[in-house]
């Protein structure tokens, strides 16, 4: 049987990139830290690091297990916490992964209505783009990741269980002052326009709006961070589409947005694994869905 402690020395390697990074990070000596890497080679009759000048690097052997020991560990965390729910909600932990626009706008909402319901319950928050907080979610690093889709995303993993939120709409971004009714909502008016990208669903998403209006869009800005956006709008610097959670989240006077007709993300809560769901998580996602969808300004 695999030990968990060399499991971890070897996780740390991989992701520190040198015995004396990972020794500094586990508090270890690197002598220590040699000596779980030779153990748990010799348990797994496998060569799992080559040196290298005067380091070292994984083998192919020792980055598949590496990848592994990360979900086996972070399941193992899984575990504790939820066995600690299972004492009846009085204490424990859940963990959450949300894109940004969420922290800002209902996830905290949410939070309040968990720690009213279950005030000894730790609740830890991570920020991260879809992709990620789902790889978070497989690996056991978070119990419920908050993710958007568009229609043209492809499908989640099978062992991926989405609870839908609610839809939210997107908006046309230009700067206030420019243009009139006869390009309100329209993304062909903009064919000749420079345009600022989102991260890679939101990225995707533009590209198919525009395919379908008959162009493809001259992209000369890419940023995640949705009041970078909307002062680049500001600044003449191209136009966007955001979603209305960013606009509610943050919203600059001097852009102009106007709802695309039939053009939304679908926000929801993911899990992993067959249901039931663990009480702490349970409780997360019914603090989750049991809000108000948000209420968004009206666009313009």
């Amino acid at each position: 049987m695999l030990d968990p402690v060399r499991l971890r020395v070897l996780v740390a390697v991989a992701a520190r990139g040198s015995v004396t990074a990972a020794a500094r990070e586990l508090h270890y000596s690197q002598p220590s830290v040699s000596h779980h890497l030779a153990r748990l080679e010799a348990e797994t009759g496998a060569k799992l690091v080559q040196r290298v000048g005067r380091g070292i690097r994984l083998t192919e052997a020792g980055r598949l297990l590496a990848e592994r020991a990360a979900e086996i560990l972070g399941r193992m965390e899984s575990a504790a916490a939820e066995l600690t729910a299972h004492v009846g909600l009085r204490a424990g932990r859940v963990r959450l992964a949300a894109f940004p626009s969420a922290l800002g706008t209902f996830v905290p909402a949410a939070a309040v209505r968990l720690a009213d319901d279950h005030p000894g319950l730790d609740l830890r928050l991570a920020e991260a783009e879809p992709p990620e907080a789902l790889r978070m979610l497989r690996a056991g690093d978070v119990d419920v990741a908050v993710i958007f889709r568009y229609e043209e995303t492809g499908p989640e993993d099978d062992d991926i269980r989405l609870t839908h939120l609610f839809d939210d709409p997107t908006c046309l971004v230009t700067p206030a002052g420019i243009g009139g009714a006869d390009d309100a909502g329209s993304v062909g008016a903009h064919a000749a326009s420079r345009w600022i990208a989102g991260c890679d669903r939101c990225r995707s998403h533009l590209l198919d709006l525009c395919s379908r209006a008959g162009f493809e869009p001259r992209v000369s800005f890419t940023t995640d961070d949705y009041v970078a956006v909307q002062a680049m709008v500001a600044a003449g610097l191209g136009v966007a589409v955001l979603p209305t959670l960013a606009l509610s989240a943050h919203r600059s006077p001097e852009i102009r947005a106007v709802e695309l007709p039939g053009s939304v993300r679908r926000v929801f809560a993911a899990t992993y694994g067959e249901p039931p769901d663990p009480p702490a998580t349970a409780a997360l996602l019914a603090a989750l869905t049991r809000g108000e969808p948000p209420r968004h300004r009206p666009p313009g």
